[in-house]
């Protein structure tokens, strides 16, 4: 049931939308900042890909969204995002 609610809210979102990190978001793998903790919030973006699907079977990840900000890619919520 989850993966269906979660699927929903993020339908609006497709390849190639612009997004911004509206959210406290910490990584530890951004180039820049290799092993430090780096926060994400109000970084802009570009959605990649919406993971929906393997092999056309449905799935429910945990961070389905993955935004490219230059060369860095991160998986997220939808709830994390803003759509610009």
């Amino acid at each position: 049931m989850t993966g269906l609610i979660t699927s929903k809210r993020h339908r609006f979102m497709q390849a190639g939308d612009q997004v911004r990190v509206s959210s406290n978001v910490v990584v530890y793998t951004h180039p820049e900042h290799r092993g430090a903790a780096h926060d994400l919030q109000g970084q802009q973006g570009e959605v990649v890909q919406v993971l929906e699907d393997w092999k056309g079977r449905p799935i429910s990840p945990t961070l389905p969204v993955i935004v490219a900000f230059g060369r860095f890619r991160a998986h997220f919520r939808a709830d994390e995002l803003s759509p610009l």
